[in-house]
């Protein structure tokens, strides 16, 4: 027994005509477009975020040196753990989304290797508050005695949703074509009939909101590389060497 599952857009339907495409188009919810245009996987109207994934996603692109960073870290002791590094294009206020780590069951030694290999220098917000392992260290305290720079962020859950939501509706978050686990988060990232969010595979939603609340503030640009080494210089004047830096 096997199954094959192939994708389909409307270009492979050739009994659609321009004209038909445009209407339909034109009737579909924005949240639905890609879904029903594309084949990619959406929810329907319980979306939190009911924005075309195709309006989000941008090319991976070289990330101009002056626009400043921050990351925001959703912690899990025993469960998913999810990083999600984002810079700032001040110009135009736009937030790039540029990396996404997620990890599950696994020693907070592994999550700062990747905090490390993204830049030592970069800060973060991290919800670690009350997350306890055996020796009743919290999480957000061993982060730092890796020299991981992180504070708590602000954690209203619904203000925070907005924030995000204002943000995806003005086209001011864009997220690299690379950050699947974004994605896939993203498309399932919904509330229930109650309207409450759905707390399943949302841990790189989370650190998203908990970037966009808090982690702006905290963003900054890559520290000039310092000269450690002095420099010899010959002083004509009094004949002797001194050492400057």
């Amino acid at each position: 027994m096997s199954r094959f599952v192939i994708g389909a857009t409307w270009d492979d339907a050739p009994h659609l005509t321009p004209e038909a495409k445009a209407e339909l188009w034109a009737s579909i919810p924005d949240f639905q477009k890609d879904a029903r245009s594309k084949g990619i996987p959406q929810l329907g109207a319980g979306a939190i975020y009911p924005f075309p994934e195709s309006g989000v996603r941008v090319p991976d692109l070289d990330l101009p040196a002056h626009w400043p960073r921050a990351f925001g870290l959703d912690c899990a002791l025993g469960g998913t753990t999810a990083i999600v590094w984002g810079a700032l294009d001040r110009e135009s206020n736009t937030l790039y989304v540029y990396s996404v780590y997620t990890r599950a069951a696994a020693e907070v030694a592994i999550h700062v290797d990747a905090l490390i290999a993204r830049g030592k220098w970069i800060h973060g917000v991290g919800d670690a508050a009350g997350v306890i392992d055996a020796d009743r260290t919290s999480f957000l305290q061993k982060y730092r005695q890796y020299g991981i720079a992180v504070d708590l962020p602000d954690k209203t859950v619904e203000t925070g949703i907005q924030e995000v939501y204002d943000r995806l509706s003005a086209g001011k978050i864009k997220v690299f074509a690379s950050c699947a686990a974004w994605f896939t988060e993203y498309r399932l990232y919904r509330r229930d009939e109650r309207g409450r969010v759905v707390k399943v595979n949302d841990h790189a939603m989370d650190a998203t909101r908990y970037l966009v609340r808090s982690g702006l503030g905290l963003m900054r640009v890559k520290p000039a590389p310092v000269d450690e080494e002095p420099t010899l210089v010959y002083d004509l004047a009094h004949s002797s060497t001194g050492w400057m830096r």
